[in-house]
């Protein structure tokens, strides 16, 4: 934390929400540094005189790769060559990042997206 910001949040009133510490991110959470990515999304919250603004911002990971393995042509049901979100359900790791490979929102992934999840 900042000490500008420390100095601002022990002058704060006693507020859980604002003297809460922050919890420790879990383990097996993919650091990336925020100057990284696409912003998704972005809003500046507003702040009583004399208090600093907090800028919130979403930010589209640069990579989803990580430890997965799918058999794209077992997930291939209909042999499209593509596997639809209906498809990726069957491998839940899958179907919880199937958001953020599918970068074109068009709710089918190609073996390109998958590059790094294929065996």
């Amino acid at each position: 934390m900042v000490p500008a910001v420390c100095a601002q949040a022990q002058n704060a009133p006693r507020d859980a929400a604002v003297t809460a510490p922050l919890p420790a991110a879990p383990v097996n959470v993919r650091a990336q540094p925020l100057a990284s990515g696409a912003v998704t999304h972005q809003v500046q919250l507003p702040a009583e005189p004399g208090q600093a603004a907090v800028t919130v911002r979403s930010i589209q990971p640069d990579s989803v790769v990580g430890n997965y393995r799918i058999d794209f042509d077992a997930l291939d049901v209909d042999g499209d060559g593509f596997i639809s979100r209906e498809e990726a359900q069957a491998n839940p790791a899958l179907a919880d990042e199937f958001n953020a490979l599918d970068s074109a929102r068009r709710g089918r992934l190609t073996r390109e997206q998958l590059a790094g999840w294929l065996r």
